[in-house]
């Protein structure tokens, strides 16, 4: 399996001109993600901790253009990744917004934990999943069948968090006190790194 570097995925968010808030939500998503994963390992369960980190580091590389371009981001960023001989990182990225399947009696997977670190980052906050549905809802609610798609992907998100915490030590809404130290200086060591290579 073939993982892009951390100076490959910096290269790669530049390249692709994603607004400042967006790469500060996508390094938030990607801290949860992470953190979760490294939990669960801990459990004994097996998953690729890279591959976690930088699908959930990725997962929005294509949202900035499809502001402009209407483009299904999921499926752009996904193409983009399988192009570059990524296809693990372009499967979760795919389906960042809307798994392909949802399973509540399996092991959780590594594309799970970037679904569901990703419906619990609002901008750059932890937030409940509530929070988080009503601002999927405004925004991108616009007709009643496209409300009720997003409330059926609710049921499903929040049975897929009472699946992944049976495997955690402690309560989804402890996640939202959750800071590290590096999270802001991950996002600087971007900007830096781009700056410098410019």
């Amino acid at each position: 399996m073939q993982i892009p570097t951390k100076t490959e995925c910096y290269q790669l968010i530049h390249e692709m001109g994603m607004l400042d808030h967006i790469v500060a939500h996508s390094f938030r998503v990607c801290e949860i993600a992470t953190y979760l994963a490294d939990h669960m390992i801990k459990q004994n369960i097996q998953l690729n901790r890279d591959l976690v980190h930088t699908s959930a580091l990725l997962h929005d590389i294509t949202k900035t253009r499809s502001i402009k371009t209407g483009e299904k981001h999921a499926q752009t960023g996904a193409r983009i990744l399988n192009d570059m001989g990524y296809p693990e990182v372009g499967s979760i990225i795919g389906q960042h917004v809307r798994l392909n399947n949802y399973s509540f009696s399996t092991l959780p997977e590594d594309v799970e934990i970037v679904y569901y670190a990703d419906k619990r980052v609002l901008h750059n906050k932890v937030v409940p999943l509530q929070d988080r549905m009503e601002y999927i809802l405004k925004r991108y609610g616009s007709d009643p069948e496209r409300r009720q798609q997003i409330r059926q992907g609710w049921v499903e998100t929040e049975k897929l968090e009472d699946k992944l915490f049976r495997y955690l030590s402690f309560a989804p809404e402890e996640l939202n006190a959750i800071t590290t130290e590096n999270r802001e200086s991950d996002f600087f060591a971007y900007r830096e790194s781009m700056e410098t290579n410019l």
